[in-house]
Order: C-alpha cells, then sequence, then structure tokens
C-alpha cells in the first residue's frame, strides 16, 4: 500500500514538472510573439485602421477565453453512469 502511494506521489511530481516545463516554454513564446505583434503598431512602418486592431483583439480574446474554458473544466467532475455486471 505505501508503495502505491509514493508510485502516486512520483508520477504526480513526474506530471507536475512536465507542465511546469513545458507551459514556462510555451508561455514565454506566446508573450514573444505578443511582442512582435505589438511592432505592427509602429506607424512608421504598417499601414492600419480601427477596424483591424478591433478584429486582432477580438480573435485574441476569443482564444484566449477558449484556452481558460478549457483549464476551468478540467477541474469538474463529469457525471459517469455505468451498469455493474
Amino acid at each position: 500500500m505505501q508503495s502505491i502511494k509514493l508510485k502516486n506521489s512520483n508520477t504526480l511530481k513526474i506530471k507536475r514538472e512536465r507542465f511546469i516545463r513545458i507551459a514556462e516554454r510555451r508561455v514565454s513564446k506566446i508573450l514573444d510573439n505578443f511582442d512582435s505583434l505589438g511592432k505592427c503598431a509602429n506607424k512608421k512602418n504598417y499601414e492600419y485602421n480601427e477596424d483591424d486592431i478591433k478584429r486582432i483583439f477580438q480573435a485574441i480574446d476569443k482564444k484566449i477565453k477558449a484556452i481558460r474554458k478549457l483549464y476551468e473544466n478540467s477541474n469538474e467532475k463529469k457525471n459517469f453512469f455505468r451498469l455493474k455486471y
């Protein structure tokens, strides 16, 4: 019984470490891409209008909301029904 608890604890630790490693890398990439997008705000080099800006941030906001829902829904317990033999 004790070895099962240790195995589960080690598995959780490994999953946590993997999540941190991958999430940090991916968030850093996203932030770098936001910095790159911000460079497009330079009116000396680019031409855009208010509608362009609105559409860009609507798309970003929509994607962020969808991803946030993935995290929020992953914590919900699903209703589960099973007939036993």
